[in-house]
């Protein structure tokens, strides 16, 4: 390991285990995750899978026990242990064919620099020949259409690799676009996929966009996941939209007008003039019927 003193000390590595050209995924929580779909697909990843643990944070200094405070659990009223919030690196043991590792728990509040340095440095250490964010964000979109990925990339030709959406534009970043930026400097290929949510979804479960989240991986990096259960629950979800909004002719009209938004291929982006003022009448019409 290296001895940058920005990242010294936030790292422990616990294992060592023969990698051949592993892939890192980065799940934490706490970043822009519409309808929790990173956390799903995440969950998709690790369920089931014991993992080896191979690396945790110093999450003393990474984050605020404040916001992120430990569980006390009690019994009888003694209390019995404390269970800290962990940021660690996961080796998983059921994609056999390729090595994936996973990185997840809270986004650090404190040195993100620092933080994304010891990430990075663990990378070169363990030979990564790819680091792979994952989220989710709200978008004017109809859920009767398939759910689209947009990039940040550090390269043309990484962002070229997928169909993604591509924009030119200023948003707050999270830990996860440092890592990707730290690690592009590095020389290793990063790349952050994320999947647009239909606005008025934004706030409850949709599990279509897990499920693209989870293709986008495997056509990145050829990491193929068992979907399980999430493919009846994204078909399910879809059932009872559609059930949905077909009782409203006005919310039926609502949903065309974002359906052509998105099926015009001279507009990449989806723009819709008026997206967020349908979008907020159809989540008000879905959360009164309980979706």
């Amino acid at each position: 390991m290296s001895d940058d003193t920005t990242g010294r000390g936030l790292l422990e590595v616990l294992a060592e285990p023969h990698l051949v050209d592993p892939v890192l995924l980065l799940a934490m929580d706490g970043w822009i995750d519409a309808a929790g779909s990173a956390r799903v697909a995440r969950q998709r990843l690790v369920e089931g899978d014991p993992g080896q643990r191979i690396a945790r944070f110093d999450t003393d200094r990474l984050l605020d026990h404040r916001a992120r405070r430990p569980t006390l659990h009690l019994v009888d009223g003694v209390s019995r242990r404390l269970e800290w919030p962990a940021l660690e690196v996961f080796h998983l043991e059921s994609t056999a064919d390729i090595d994936v590792l996973v990185l997840h728990g809270p986004e650090p509040d404190h040195e993100w620099r620092a933080f994304a340095a010891a990430v990075v440095d663990l990378c070169r250490h363990l030979g990564v020949r790819m680091v792979v964010g994952l989220g989710a964000y709200p978008a004017a979109v109809p859920h009767t259409r398939p759910t689209r990925l947009s990039c940040t990339a550090g390269s043309p030709e990484l962002a070229e690799r997928l169909d993604f959406l591509r924009a030119s534009i200023e948003v707050p970043a999270g830990a996860q676009a440092v890592i990707e930026m730290e690690a592009g400097r590095a020389g290793i290929p990063a790349i952050g996929i994320w999947a647009q949510v239909p606005h008025y979804l934004s706030g409850s479960s949709y599990p279509p966009a897990a499920q693209a989240l989870l293709a986008g991986v495997a056509e990145l990096t050829g990491v193929e996941v068992d979907q399980g259960p999430l493919a009846e629950a994204a078909l399910a979800a879809r059932t009872r939209l559609d059930d949905l909004v077909a009782r409203n002719p006005e919310h039926v009209t609502m949903l065309e007008k974002l359906e052509a938004a998105y099926d015009d291929l001279h507009d990449e982006r989806g723009h819709l003039p008026d997206g967020e003022q349908l979008a907020a009448e159809l989540e008000r019409f879905l959360r009164d019927h309980d979706a």
